[in-house]
């Protein structure tokens, strides 16, 4: 298990009051990253009634309110902190999670935390130039990446190539327990193609 986020203790006050002004018992918090281990992520804290917890949910310790995490998220919210900073406005409640854009991996990363590494460390920079990227949407049966192009790759007349030679070709090198690569992109839109 990663290092568990930190709630300070000026967030913890604040949230807490917050949370008396629900008026329901034990309701807590859900911290989780919408589209983790992407530049589109984004770090979500939620209100969670009794019981509106995921079953695989963590159960943050020593914290004065009920707080869990996504279990999906938890990789890319290791070393993040939720502060809270009181002004003259009323104050500002912040999350930094460094690693949630681009979360540290290992050999017991999952597939898909592996694919979107290679995706966006070594892919993407290459499709940049061309204005276009590519982005997984699931791990399907049997370890299949589904994944759809974006930008000057939708549509393109390269595309086939791009992902024969360039994105399956590096993802599966690099990935040996993926079972093969599906791209879900609808080509048939070639507004912003880099080749017609």
């Amino acid at each position: 298990m990663a290092r568990q986020i930190e709630i300070t203790e000026s967030a913890q006050e604040y949230l807490s009051e917050l949370l008396g002004k629900q008026k329901k018992d034990n309701m807590g918090v859900r911290i989780f990253i919408e589209q983790p281990g992407t530049p589109s992520a984004e770090t979500c804290l939620a209100y969670c009634n009794p019981g509106e917890e995921m079953e695989d949910d963590i159960l943050l310790s020593g914290i004065r309110f009920p707080a869990f995490i996504e279990s999906r998220s938890e990789p890319y919210l290791e070393d993040a902190v939720i502060d809270y900073s009181p002004d003259r406005m009323g104050g500002q409640l912040s999350i930094k999670a460094p690693n949630s854009k681009m979360p540290k991996i290992s050999e017991d990363s999952s597939v898909e935390e592996k694919i979107n590494y290679i995706l966006w460390t070594e892919i993407n920079p290459s499709l940049a130039s061309h204005g276009g990227e590519v982005s997984l949407v699931e791990v399907a049966e049997n370890r299949i990446a589904i994944l759809r192009f974006g930008g000057g790759c939708q549509g393109c007349s390269a595309v086939d190539i791009t992902l024969k030679e360039g994105v399956e070709k590096t993802l599966m090198e690099s990935i040996p327990e993926l079972g093969g690569i599906t791209d879900v992109t609808d080509h048939t839109d070639r507004t912003k193609a880099f080749y017609k």
